[in-house]
């Protein structure tokens, strides 16, 4: 029977061991600690392995306040992300702290190349906005010290990373709501890609608010979007062409309800004696399109700000009394919603 070795202490394990533990030089686990790319995949694996199965961590950096972090989004381009830019910017610009930013393209996992890219600037840390990491990617930015924490997750929070939120369940359930009270009762979603949480989320409170008054839901009036006007112009031509077309449409996210806008003039509809539309984000454009726009506001800046926080304070060392947010979403009632047209 082979012997069994005690568990390691932290911080026990050096560069030797792992090299010893693996089968390799010193020098390759020194590339894989580094970021350096010019490592075989099969052989990062099995040192990473090591270096995880062994408990070695890098010693702390103390951050003097100044340096970098490093933005990540899954895309951006639109006043959403522009938001989040500007409270990100309002925590670090008075604290001389840069801000990097990049983008996805729509994608949910970084590239192995930008985690590497990442770990050989050795930022303060890293935001990631609508996407995540891979849990090999965590572990190489803990052994450098790199914190993670993520804004508007796109999936299921993992409990090591912090995460700042809204309470996207509820803002379902008040925007529906508030079209129900209005004496809606055909009223069509459109909601968010369908693997992304705080979609599903939206879409549940959506469903709650029917099933707190006993309003059937037709399960044919709830389509899955993009969040962008494309969605919700290309869907909202389609719902709104029906014989049996829905009285009120909650878009899921403001620039979706600006889709369903123009979908609704093209189709010669009135906002909001014909059709009532709600939006979500509550972003600076809602309150000045015609008619102004209902919609959850959903804070963006101050989303950004927390986590800016709680990074910063990581890369200082300190703890966090919490790993995960959730702020509040409200809605705000302007032009784009009314009553019903009698039949």
């Amino acid at each position: 029977m082979a012997e069994k070795r005690p568990p390691a202490v932290l911080g026990s394990a050096t560069i030797a061991t792992i090299a010893r533990e693996v089968g390799v030089s010193s020098a390759t686990v020194s590339k894989v600690l580094n970021g350096r790319s010019d490592v075989a995949a099969g052989t990062r694996a099995r040192v990473e392995a090591s270096l995880e199965r062994n408990r070695y961590r890098r010693r702390a950096r103390r951050s003097s306040g100044a340096g970098q972090v490093d933005l990540m989004f899954h895309e951006f381009g639109s006043d959403w992300a522009l938001e989040i830019i500007r409270g990100v910017e309002a925590v670090c610009t008075p604290r001389e702290v840069n801000v990097v930013l990049s983008q996805l393209g729509g994608g949910r996992r970084p590239p192995q190349s930008w985690v590497d890219s990442v770990i050989a600037r050795r930022p303060l840390g890293v935001l990631l906005v609508m996407c995540n990491l891979t849990d090999q990617q965590r572990q190489q930015l803990r052994r450098q010290s790199i914190p993670v924490v993520v804004i508007d997750t796109d999936s299921a929070s993992v409990a090591s990373v912090p995460a700042v939120g809204s309470n996207n369940w509820n803002g379902g359930l008040l925007a529906t709501r508030h079209l129900l009270e209005l004496g809606h009762r055909r009223i069509a979603m459109i909601s968010g890609p369908r693997d992304v949480l705080c979609a599903r989320a939206r879409t549940a409170g959506f469903r709650c608010a029917h099933e707190e008054l006993g309003v059937p839901i037709d399960a044919e009036l709830i389509r899955h979007g993009n969040f962008h006007v494309d969605a919700g112009y290309t869907h909202g031509i389609e719902l709104l062409s029906r014989p049996d077309r829905p009285t009120a449409i909650f878009a899921g996210s403001d620039l979706q309800a600006l889709g369903v806008l123009r979908a609704a003039r093209q189709l010669g509809l009135d906002v909001p004696d014909d059709l009532s539309v709600v939006g979500y984000d509550n972003l600076p454009v809602s309150a000045w399109i015609g008619p102004a726009l209902t919609t959850v506001n959903q804070p963006l800046r101050d989303m950004a700000g927390t986590a800016t926080r709680m990074l910063l304070d990581l890369a200082r060392g300190n703890a966090l009394p919490t790993s995960r947010i959730d702020l509040v979403a409200e809605l705000v009632i302007r032009e784009s919603t009314a009553s019903p047209p009698r039949p």
